[in-house]
C-alpha cells in the first residue's frame, strides 16, 4: 500500500473509536486491508503515536481502546436498579480518573427453574460492549459464585419488617433490608457501614450493619459521610501523635537568620495553618533595572517529619489535608499543622526560603534557597490586603501600607505581566463557598470571590515552585514534578464541535498552546455563555498529576514546575523539600534512598489521594447544598444547562451553584435522542431541543441531603 493509501491517522483513531471493544493491530490491519512488512511498521509507528497523544490506551494483550475504557470482559458488581427494574453496575476494581463510565445490564435469558434473577450485590462476569466514553451496555457470562461482594454506606431506618438502609451512594437506586438479628446497635437515622447480603424473598436485598458511625441527625453528618465513604483516614497512629508533641523550634544555628525581615502570611479568614509568609522589595543591583527582589518563605516540615518515621508513614498514607465546610483532616497532627509548622507571627519559626530575582519582565533570572529562622510580622487575610491596597486600611494594615503591602503589589505586577506574556490557561470559574453557622448549619451558598490579593499569593508561590523545578533539573536531582499534559486528541475533537456549535470555532493548529483557549475565554467574557465555555474547556484538559519525569505545565505555559510551597497539606511538597535538602546539601531530613527508588509509586499514589481528596470534598459540598434546599421543594428557580446524557439533563442553579437532574422521563411528552457532538438532547416527534448552556426555568422536585443528589423538573413541563 502506497502512502497516499495508508489510513490517517484520524481515521485510525474514529475506527479505535468506534468500535465497541478494545482492537488490536490485526483487527486494524484487516479492516483497511493492510499487509507487508512496511504497512505493519507504519501502522505500529502510528499507533505508538496514538497512546503518546493520549488518544488511545493499550490495555490487556496490547488492545487499544480510548482513554480510561473498560475491558471487552470484566468483573461487575450490580449496584442500583431504576423504577423499571434496569438494573446499573459498576467495575468491580476501578483505577482510572473521577467515577467509573455507568454500566447498564441488557436483560438476562433465562429459562424456569434457572436460579432468581439478578438483584443489587450480585457479583457477575459479563461482556461490555460500549456506547460512548461513558456508557456502557453489558451481556451476563456467568454469576461469581459465593455470598456478594461489596459494603454499603447508608442511614438505618426502622421498619415494621426489621429496617431499611437508605444508601448514600446516589449510584444505589435501592433500599436494603436489615432483618432484625441483622441490625446491631443501629438506631433510627444512624449512620451505618453494612455487608451486602443474598437477596431474600422476592429478591429483596438485605445488607447486615457491622458498624455505627453516628447520627445523620447532627448536620456535621454530611462530611462525616464524605469521610466514611472515600475511606479518608482520620485517626493519628499514637506514636505519630507523640513525635508531633514532642518537637520543638531548632536553634538558628546553620540557619539563615529572616527574624528581621517582614514577612507576612496572607490567608483566607478561616485559616488555620499559615505555611507561607511572603515579601519583596526593589532589585538594588544595577545590572537589574526595575527588577524585584522576592523571598518565599515556606514552613519546614521535613525538619519535623523524617523519613520512616511514625509522622513520615501516616503522612504518606493520607497524602494530602482534606477540606469541607465544618472541618479540616489534616495531613499532620495539630500540633504540627497549627502548632510549630503554622507561619504564627511573632513566633519563631523554622523555614525554607527561596530568594527570588525578577526582571522588569517578571521573568524569574536568579534564585538562592536557604534553610532559616523567621517570625511572621502578621497574619492578614486577603480581604485585608485588598482593602489596604485599595486605599482602606485597618489597624492592623495601616503601617505595613507602605512598606510592605504596596512593595508586594508593585513585584506582583511584574509576575503577572509575565503570566499574560506566557499565555496561561485563565479559567474563571465560579466555586462554591458553603457558609456554616454556629449550630452546624448551611447559613448561606455564595460564589467566592477571587481579587489581585489571591493572585498576588498565586504568582509568589508558582515563582518559588518554578525555582524548586531548576533546582531539581539544573542537578539532576531526582524529585516529583507538577505535570500538566496536553489535552489528548479526542477531547480536543469533542472541545472544537461544541465551540463551533456556539459560535466561537477553535482552529486545529498542530502547536496548540493555552494561549489558543484564552483567546476564546475572552471572546465570550461578559456573555451568558462564559461559564459554560469555561467548564466545558476545563472539562477538555488532561488532569494534573505527580511524577518523577518531566513533562511541563500545559495549563500554566511552564517548561519545569514542582509544588514546593504546602508542605503542612502536601506529601508531595514534603518530597521536594527533601530533594532539595538533599542536593544542596542543607542540613538533617533530606530524601532518603530507599525513597529515591519509589519516586514513580509515590507520584501515582498521591495523584490518586489528590484525587479522592476532591471528590470527597465535591460530594460534601453536594451534601450541604442539598440540606440547604430541602425546605424549598417546590419553589421555582432559573438556572442553565450545565451537562446533557441520555439519561436527562444536569442544570445548575444560578441562584446557589447547586447541581441537579431533570431526568429525561420527565421532558415533555416525547422520546428524545440523545446528539452527543451538539451536546443536545432533541425530541423525535416534535425537534424540541435542550443543548448545553441554555438557560432554564426549573422547579425543584427532591434534595436529599444523605445522598446529596438533587432533582428538578422543567417549570413549564406539567
Amino acid at each position: 500500500m502506497t502512502d497516499s493509501q495508508f489510513p490517517s491517522k484520524d481515521t485510525i483513531l474514529a475506527f479505535i473509536r468506534s468500535s465497541t471493544t478494545p482492537v488490536g493491530k490485526r483487527e486494524i490491519a484487516r479492516a483497511f486491508k493492510l499487509s507487508g512488512s512496511a504497512d505493519r511498521e507504519m501502522l505500529k509507528d502510528l499507533l505508538r503515536e496514538l497512546e503518546a497523544d493520549g488518544a488511545v490506551e493499550r490495555g490487556r494483550n496490547k488492545r487499544m481502546a480510548p482513554p480510561q475504557s473498560l475491558p471487552a470482559v470484566a468483573v461487575l458488581l450490580v449496584t442500583g436498579a431504576d423504577a423499571e427494574g434496569e438494573l446499573s453496575a459498576r467495575p468491580l476494581t476501578w483505577t482510572g480518573e473521577g467515577d467509573p463510565p455507568r454500566i447498564f445490564l441488557l436483560p438476562e435469558k433465562r429459562s424456569r427453574g434457572e436460579d432468581k434473577p439478578l438483584a443489587v450485590g450480585d457479583t457477575l462476569l459479563a461482556k461490555l460492549a460500549r456506547i460512548n466514553d461513558r456508557l456502557y451496555e453489558a451481556r451476563v457470562i456467568r454469576r461469581i459464585d459465593g455470598e456478594r461482594e461489596g459494603r454499603i454506606l447508608g442511614v438505618y431506618r426502622p421498619s415494621a419488617d426489621g429496617g431499611r438502609i437508605h444508601p448514600t451512594d446516589r449510584r444505589h437506586k435501592t433500599e436494603f433490608l436489615v432483618l432484625p438479628p441483622n441490625r446491631g446497635e443501629a438506631e433510627a437515622g444512624d449512620l451505618v457501614f453494612a455487608d451486602i447480603l443474598p437477596a431474600g424473598r422476592a429478591g429483596q436485598p438485605q445488607a447486615r450493619v457491622v458498624e455505627r458511625l453516628g447520627s445523620t441527625d447532627e448536620p456535621r453528618a454530611f462530611s462525616l459521610i464524605a469521610i466514611h465513604a472515600h475511606g479518608i483516614p482520620t485517626a493519628f497512629p499514637h506514636a505519630a501523635l507523640r513525635e508531633a508533641e514532642l518537637a520543638a523550634v531548632p536553634a538558628l544555628m546553620q540557619r539563615e537568620d529572616l527574624r528581621d525581615i517582614p514577612l507576612v502570611t496572607i490567608d483566607g479568614a478561616d485559616a488555620r495553618d499559615f505555611d507561607d509568609a511572603v515579601w519583596a522589595e526593589p532589585d538594588s543591583d544595577p545590572e537589574n533595572p526595575e527588577g524585584w527582589h522576592l523571598i518565599v518563605a515556606i514552613a519546614d516540615v521535613s525538619y519535623y517529619v523524617r523519613p520512616g518515621s511514625a509522622l513520615d508513614r501516616t503522612a504518606y498514607e493520607r497524602g494530602n489535608s482534606v477540606y469541607f465546610p465544618d472541618r479540616v483532616v489534616p495531613m499532620l497532627p495539630e500540633a504540627l499543622s497549627n502548632g510549630l509548622c503554622s507561619l504564627r507571627p511573632g513566633e519563631d519559626r523554622a523555614c525554607l526560603a527561596f530568594h527570588l530575582w525578577i526582571d522588569r519582565n517578571g521573568v524569574l533570572i536568579r534564585h538562592r534557597l536557604v534553610r532559616g529562622l523567621m517570625r511572621s510580622a502578621a497574619r492578614l487575610t486577603y480581604e485585608q490586603v485588598q482593602d489596604c491596597h485599595d486605599g482602606r486600611p485597618d489597624e492592623e494594615t495601616a503601617p505595613l501600607a507602605d512598606g510592605v503591602i504596596a512593595l508586594l503589589f508593585g513585584a506582583y505586577a511584574r509576575l503577572a505581566a509575565a503570566r499574560a506574556n506566557r499565555g496561561t490557561l485563565e479559567l474563571d470559574l465560579p466555586e462554591r463557598r458553603v457558609l456554616i453557622d454556629e449550630r452546624g448549619r448551611v447559613a448561606e451558598i455564595a460564589r467566592r470571590e477571587r481579587r489581585d490579593s489571591h493572585r498576588l499569593i498565586e504568582e509568589f508561590m508558582i515563582a518559588a515552585n518554578v525555582a524548586a523545578a531548576e533546582v531539581l533539573e539544573r542537578r539532576t536531582m531526582p524529585g516529583l514534578y507538577r505535570i500538566h499534559d496536553r489535552p489528548s486528541m479526542d477531547k480536543m475533537e469533542a472541545l472544537r464541535g461544541f465551540l463551533a456549535e456556539i459560535g466561537h470555532p477553535l482552529g486545529k493548529s498542530a502547536d496548540l498552546t493555552p494561549s489558543h483557549f484564552t483567546r476564546i475565554l475572552h471572546k465570550v467574557e461578559g456573555t451568558s455563555h462564559a461559564p459554560l465555555v469555561s467548564e466545558v474547556i476545563l472539562r477538555a484538559q488532561a488532569q494534573a498529576a505527580y511524577s518523577p519525569d518531566n513533562i511541563g505545565h500545559f495549563g500554566l505555559a511552564l517548561h519545569r514546575y514542582a509544588h514546593f510551597t504546602s508542605p503542612i497539606r502536601r506529601y508531595a511538597d514534603l518530597i521536594v523539600h527533601r530533594a532539595l535538602i538533599r542536593t544542596l546539601g542543607l542540613g538533617v531530613g533530606g530524601l532518603d534512598d530507599e525513597t529515591l527508588g519509589r519516586l514513580a509509586e509515590i507520584g501515582e499514589h498521591l495523584s490518586g489521594t489528590e484525587r479522592r481528596a476532591a471528590v470527597a470534598e465535591r460530594d460534601a459540598v453536594d451534601r450541604y447544598t442539598a440540606a440547604f434546599l430541602a425546605d424549598r421543594v417546590g419553589e421555582h428557580f432559573s438556572g442553565r444547562i450545565s451537562g446533557v446524557s441520555r439519561f436527562g439533563l444536569f442544570v445548575r442553579l444560578d441562584e446557589s451553584g447547586a447541581d441537579g437532574l431533570i431526568p429525561a422521563s420527565s421532558l415533555p411528552d416525547d422520546r428524545y435522542d440523545h446528539d452527543e457532538a451538539a451536546h443536545a438532547l432533541v425530541g423525535q416527534r416534535t425537534g424540541r431541543t435542550y443543548r448545553l448552556s441554555n438557560p432554564v426555568k426549573v422547579v425543584l422536585v427532591e434534595a436529599d441531603p444523605v445522598s446529596g443528589s438533587t432533582h428538578f423538573r422543567l417549570a413549564d413541563s406539567m
